[in-house]
């Protein structure tokens, strides 16, 4: 498994370093830390400074370096220096040649510590990227500065609802779950799906329905030493039931891509964008129709 890393000499580079390391412990992975500069190839109207050129690709070497020797020696990883229009389409074409499996970002300036903010990078890769995007909050690098060794991640949450697309999410959880030998905590957003004017009893009956369910299917698949449990997030909005859930400082989430996206591409949906604003650990987007995540040995 190779996993990109979108770096630069930035807070948010860092925190998608740590959140790469914290990741990649857990699952064997190695980590592509991926650095991207403007094309030389550009059209410009003044011809470009060799000189300052130059010294543009003496400052990313010099970034990269910094980024690798802060990589745990346990954990295999090398640089590349990538050249393309824009950051995002780098990071896209970086994962389709070194065959990345997940591409890893962190939050845009901006945001509330252990919240995010995004920017137009995040927003190109999760409105367009064929692998699973990993978005690491403002302040991941505090908890790698916590724990040097790094830690692991320690429990996978998954947003399961009934809408297209839900079953292969629960899949890729499983998946996840099961290669790493973490908990996984299934969130029934069942009764953030109902109609303006739902009756509250009635919404909560349902969800509790759809847990059981989810739970005894995610129980039949996964080894008996692997915990599994189940929660109803309920709340006026989106962002209210997520904020009365407890969260573990390095668990992460796993939510699906809206059925507006075409098939194996990313496409954040509404559910998850409004998720983003209150969620204050690492997000990580599927693909529609997809089961390779973070955690498949393919």
């Amino acid at each position: 498994m190779r996993y990109i890393v979108g770096y630069t000499d930035t807070p948010a580079g860092r925190d998608a370093l740590a959140l790469g390391i914290r990741i990649a412990r857990t699952t064997g992975a190695r980590l592509d830390i991926v650095l991207v500069l403007a094309n030389e190839e550009r059209p410009t109207i003044t011809p470009a400074d060799p000189g300052y050129e130059r010294f543009l690709r003496e400052t990313a070497d010099r970034w990269l370096a910094e980024a690798l020797d802060a990589v745990p020696a346990d954990i295999t990883a090398k640089t590349h220096l990538v050249y393309d229009e824009s950051f995002a389409e780098g990071l896209l074409e970086a994962s389709r040649i070194l065959e990345g499996g997940l591409i890893i970002i962190g939050a845009a300036r901006g945001g509330l510590l252990g919240r995010f903010t995004l920017g137009s990078v995040a927003n190109t890769l999760l409105h367009s990227a064929v692998v699973p995007v990993a978005l690491a909050p403002v302040g991941s690098r505090d908890l790698l500065d916590a724990q040097p060794t790094g830690g692991t991640v320690s429990r996978i949450t998954c947003a399961i609802g009934t809408r297209a697309g839900a079953h292969q999410l629960l899949d890729a959880a499983i998946v996840v779950a099961k290669n790493a030998v973490i908990p996984l905590r299934l969130v029934s957003l069942v009764a953030l799906d109902q109609p303006e004017g739902a009756e509250h009893p009635e919404a909560t009956a349902r969800a509790e329905s759809h847990a059981a369910e989810v739970l005894a299917y995610a129980t039949e698949h996964l080894p008996k030493d692997i915990d599994v449990t189940t929660e109803i997030a309920s709340g006026t909005r989106i962002e209210d039931a997520v904020s009365h859930l407890e969260w573990k400082p390095a668990e992460i989430v796993l939510v699906g891509s809206s059925r507006l996206a075409t098939p194996k591409h990313l496409f954040l949906g509404s559910t998850a964008a409004k998720m983003l604003r209150e969620l204050p650990v690492p997000m990580v987007v599927v693909p529609r129709d997809s089961v390779l995540t973070l955690g498949d040995p393919t």
